[in-house]
């Protein structure tokens, strides 16, 4: 995606100002000839430049002996020691987050040819000499032995016994035998380093004493940061998988693969804990075993992470909390325009050093659009706003963003197709049926609301309504009358004589745009015909009451004689 290739390339160019020189190697130095087996490699440091991948091979650029490790400082052991006589290619490449590594050109040095087997017999270093209660299902363990190219492993209950195995593991400083060993029992283990001329002479046995035979907890591994996560927060809490039957987690994290400089062995009950205040772009190795009352668990994997270049967060001690460089964003999830009024000029109010819009297609691939606090969007669809800071580091100078993707839709004013009315027990339900792009509200009978999401208004008393329909992002207001046919040729359908002067009387209205008529009587009959009540077409109109007894609500009838003597006959309700 477009915004980390310009991330890249900001860091990269910061990177290359101080990084384009490849190191040199301090010891051995290049060409150097007759290097002992277990030296170590050295080489000076590069400005802005925390991490390095090294690999040694027997041609240039080969890993034959060596493949590519991490290393956070400037050295580094072969574990195994180097193979005799040969010439060994160094090759170092500068790692640099989020971006391609720099691979430097190989430099080869000579190591010295061997004379004699080994000199020394290898230490047992798992379990430990005279070590008890060791579980049987045991790794076991030896320190590098110089100008060893192999060990033979011997295991038996007596001093120098095989009963239990003898193997020839090869060039490995370890062996986990495929069968437990007895329970509750002496084991004397005998290591014998060779190479091509011969065996180390005289080595003894090792003693340990088996416990009772029980399972060690499985390994776990990070769920966060995931092995080979990269830009990790420099404060962050570090969690793994729970495993079953653990009670605890021993953590070991170190700076190179074979360190403990930043936790020890450390002892967790829990399958998490807080790291404070990690150095950025740096690569950090970590060990969890689980373990319990039979044991811990062996040959854990070996994971690694690499913090981000250091926008935080960190923990301030003088503030007493995390402190970010990431500048806080306040966008909405959703913007909408007027169709009629693109382009629409969205702005941020956030405070930062600059700003990024981005229109981002179907395909994930983005469009710079604007390098400023406004953007102008004349088209729906997704896109991403970016706000960073500026920090000076070593490697130069760091953005710091903080991003937020949004959609944009356009809107315009509802059109209303339909108003579905329903009369029940007489009262209304209306609904408005409306079109258009737009999010919409909807009021009655008056433009400024209430508003509602629903399109359905419910027990309305019978008469005129204005319905109305707004579109939530600004454009416009539509309206549309429900003007109800209260006449039959004038006669209203019902009337309400409950004193509040609003259809308190019952008369013929003249109907608007028609010819005026005139009626000689108006007379009221009960629903079984019975005579009520006769009144003029110029009187107030009849209270629905008789003799001053208001009659119960139900449906009545009346009889109007106009003055060309037509008869007109209809029905209308009384409520109260």
């Amino acid at each position: 995606m477009l915004n980390r290739k310009l991330l890249f390339l900001v860091l990269l160019m910061g990177v290359m100002a101080h990084a384009q020189n490849c190191p040199d190697l301090l010891s051995p130095a290049e060409g150097a000839v007759n290097v002992p087996l277990n030296t170590t490699i050295s080489w000076n440091p590069v400005d802005g430049v925390n991490a390095f991948i090294i690999s040694l091979g027997t041609t240039p650029g080969g890993n034959d002996i060596v493949s590519p490790k991490f290393v956070s400082g400037t050295t580094y052991t072969p574990p195994l020691g180097l193979p005799e006589n040969e010439t060994i290619y160094v090759t170092i490449s500068l790692y640099f987050y989020d971006g391609p590594d720099i691979t430097c050109p190989s430099i080869s040095f000579t190591t010295e040819s061997l004379t004699q087997p080994p000199a020394s017999c290898a230490t047992m270093t798992q379990p430990s000499d005279m070590a008890t209660n060791v579980n049987p299902k045991t790794n076991i363990s030896w320190n590098y032995v110089y100008g060893a190219t192999g060990y033979l492993v011997r295991l038996g209950t007596t001093a120098g016994g095989n009963d239990i195995l003898e193997q020839d593991v090869g060039n490995r400083l370890t062996l986990n035998p495929d069968i437990d060993l007895p329970a509750e029992t002496p084991i004397f283990a005998t290591i014998i380093p060779y190479n091509d001329i011969g065996t180390a002479m005289g080595c003894s046995a090792q003693q340990f004493t088996t416990g009772m035979v029980s399972d060690l907890p499985e390994c776990t591994s990070m769920t966060y940061p995931p092995n080979g996560e990269t830009n990790v927060p420099l404060t962050t809490e570090l969690e793994w998988n729970e495993v079953a039957g653990a009670t605890s987690y021993y953590v070991t994290i170190g700076t190179t693969p074979t360190s403990s400089d930043i936790l020890d062995n450390s002892r967790f009950y829990t399958n998490s804990t807080p790291i404070f205040n990690l150095e950025p772009n740096k690569t950090y190795f970590i060990t969890i075993s689980p373990s319990n009352e039979t044991g811990t668990a062996m040959g854990c994997q070996k994971e690694s992470f690499t913090t981000s270049f250091g926008c935080g967060p960190y923990w301030d001690v003088n503030v007493g909390d995390f402190v970010t460089i990431n500048p806080e964003i306040d966008f909405p999830d959703t913007i909408s325009f007027c169709e009629n009024e693109a382009p629409y000029i969205a702005f941020s109010t956030d405070v930062a050093d600059g700003y990024r819009w981005y229109k981002v297609d179907d395909k994930d691939n983005e469009t710079l659009l604007s390098e400023t606090s406004e953007v102008a969007i004349s088209e729906n669809g997704t896109y991403r706003y970016e706000a960073y800071n500026l920090v000076d580091r070593e490697a130069g100078t760091l953005e710091c963003p903080t991003t937020k993707i949004f959609h944009v839709v356009s809107s315009e004013m509802a059109s209303i197709d339909n108003l579905r009315v329903q009369n029940s027990n007489g009262l209304l339900s209306i609904q408005v049926e409306a079109s258009g792009i737009g999010d919409y509200e909807f009021a009655i009978d008056n433009m400024n609301g209430p508003y509602s999401d629903s399109s359905v208004f419910s027990n309305i008393e019978p008469g005129n309504h204005t319905l109305y329909v707004r579109d939530k992002n600004g454009c416009g207001v539509a309206q549309e009358a429900f003007i109800q046919d209260l006449t039959l040729e004038g006669f209203p359908k019902f009337f309400t004589p409950n004193g509040d002067n609003i259809n308190d009387y019952w008369q013929f209205i003249q109907p608007e745009k028609s010819a005026e008529v005139v009626f000689q009587s108006i007379r009221i009959f009960d629903r079984y015909g019975k005579f009520l009540k006769q009144i003029s077409q110029d009187s107030q109109g009849w209270d629905g009451r008789i003799a001053g007894r208001p009659l119960p609500s139900g449906d009545y009838w009346f009889v109007a004689i106009d003055d060309s003597n037509q008869e007109i006959k209809g029905h209308f309700s009384l409520k109260r």
